[in-house]
């Protein structure tokens, strides 16, 4: 006797979640329609809507339960669309100048889609063949492009924080190896980092997440160009070494998140090379303007560098979510994270990501950056990176002729400046019109987002409160930065006004 069961028929099964191939057909064709034209509108829109997170939820209905049955997929997908082009901040805008978050690549979006679909768990190459090939092939590009040696190690990962933490790991097994099994109890030295006072908060996340605490972490001075005293960096190393504790890593910024300074790191690699400490290199923005006409000379030392973090979703203007990890000697992520339980049996002559970093199941980021390397080729990126660079020096001279602005900084494709009326500037430096000056930019701040017109960040460069502008969009125009200073100078004076009244 057959067993019972509720499944409709044994030669086939319908499942609510399931499409037919013209029902995905008709809807994709639909979606991509939607995009298409939404894209195209894009510059004439708003950046931002001036929205409370209460408008937000009551346009989702966000306190509606689970529904008990479903909804078609295409009406759907068309409610999904309005929510997300009417109730979001567009990093594609060009306009946008907020922070160090690129327009996606076209290319990039149809590349997800496509990974989505064939939906391939690049953590052993016999789950994902193709697409395991074909992310080693985007790592070595990616490694080409910045001048890194295309021999190294690395992986594909979700963005700098995770870049970051992989090569730290490395250069933990590689400097104190009897971790893996003895933990840090075992260690009878304090094992030390060394980083700027500008570096991002991730190097705080990884001295917790992986033991060492955040005391470990030995915060250097930067000049007043934000850059790294290298003289203070080795006197520090020197230091912690007679008293006894084990410097492992210095990591040297290439562009940071502030201003986009970038640190001696011809430099620090010396001092790395004198010290035996693993030498890491922050390149999350920076990295990937290393061999760009006219960038900073430092950059180029991250070549001898034993790691780099690199994005593609910034200046590979991949869609998010996409970091890289390289490390000159792939042996080193081997011995920080490869284990072979019994219930592996995976080829060992391929390459397995599983034994390069952290995760086991992996999605395909690699396609949407490999993609786009293709199409657009090396020249094309260093171009785009280059004009990227150049409309944000054009900004930087602009707010220097303009009578109303203090140009403070311009790295890389960052510009701080802030707003300074004409009748305050002869008592500009006294406390009374610093702080005023403070109050008045973070208002001029939240009223030019306000008006959905631009979008700004901001950055504190010795000690003051500055408006920054990131330009890692290749959809900004020479008109788009040109735009700007008229609009900040006229919500200035409103502010300005407004707040003396």
């Amino acid at each position: 006797m057959m067993p019972t069961t509720d499944i409709e028929t044994r030669n086939g099964r319908t499942a609510p979640i399931d499409m037919t191939a013209s029902g995905f057909r008709a809807a994709g064709h639909r979606l991509v329609d939607q995009i298409a034209s939404w894209l195209e509108t894009l510059p004439d829109g708003r950046v931002m809507h001036d929205e409370s997170p209460s408008d937000v939820r009551r346009a989702l209905h966000a306190d509606r339960g689970l529904p008990e049955t479903g909804i078609e997929a295409e009406a759907l997908l068309d409610e999904a669309t309005q929510l997300l082009f009417n109730h979001s901040l567009f990093n594609g805008h060009p306009r946008f100048f907020g922070y160090i978050t690129s327009s996606p690549a076209p290319i990039g979006a149809l590349g997800d889609l496509l990974a989505s679909a064939v939906n391939q768990n690049v953590g052993a190459w016999r789950l994902s063949p193709m697409a395991t090939e074909i992310e080693a092939q985007t790592v070595r590009w990616i490694a080409e492009l910045i001048g890194f040696p295309i021999a190294s190690g690395g992986l594909l990962v979700s963005g700098g924080n995770m870049a970051n933490f992989v090569c730290f790991l490395a250069a933990r097994s590689a400097k104190a190896p009897e971790i893996r099994t003895g933990g840090l109890q075992g260690q009878q030295a304090r094992l030390l980092v060394y980083a700027s006072t500008e570096t991002h908060t991730w190097i705080q996340k990884a001295a917790d997440l992986f033991g060492l605490g955040t005391d470990s972490v030995r915060w250097i001075p930067v000049d007043a160009d934000q850059r790294m005293d290298t003289a203070a960096l080795e006197q520090q190393i020197i230091t912690d070494r007679k008293d006894g504790g084990t410097p492992f890593l210095v990591i040297g910024t290439a562009g940071t998140v502030s201003t986009g300074a970038i640190d001696p790191l011809e430099d620090i690699l010396g001092i790395c090379r004198r010290h035996d400490v693993w030498f890491h290199v922050d390149g999350a923005y920076g990295a990937l303007a290393a061999r760009v006409p006219g960038a900073p000379g430092s950059l180029r030392a991250l070549s001898e560098a034993d790691s780099v973090a690199v994005d593609p979703h910034k200046w590979l203007y991949a869609p998010l979510e996409a970091g890289c990890a390289l490390v000159r000697r792939p042996a080193d992520l081997l011995r920080a994270f490869s284990y072979h339980p019994s219930y592996y049996h995976f080829d060992h002559e391929v390459t397995n990501y599983f034994d390069y970093g952290p995760q086991n199941s992996r999605g395909f980021r690699a396609l949407k950056v490999w993609l786009a390397l293709r199409q657009v080729g090396s020249s094309g990126y260093l171009k785009m990176i280059g004009d990227d660079m150049s409309l944000a020096r054009h900004l930087h001279a602009l707010v220097q002729q303009h009578p109303d602005f203090e140009a403070l900084t311009q790295h890389l494709s960052i510009t701080t400046f802030r707003y300074v009326p004409r009748d305050l500037q002869p008592a500009a430096r006294t406390p009374e019109t610093e702080a005023y000056l403070q109050r008045l930019n973070q208002e001029l701040l939240t009223r030019v987002e306000r008006s959905g017109e631009a979008f700004l960040s901001n950055a504190m460069v010795n000690g003051l409160f500055a408006l920054r502008a990131c330009i890692v969009n290749f959809r900004t125009s020479l008109a788009d930065v040109e735009s700007l200073l008229p609009l900040l100078a006229r919500l200035g004076q409103e502010a300005d006004r407004a707040m003396r009244d």
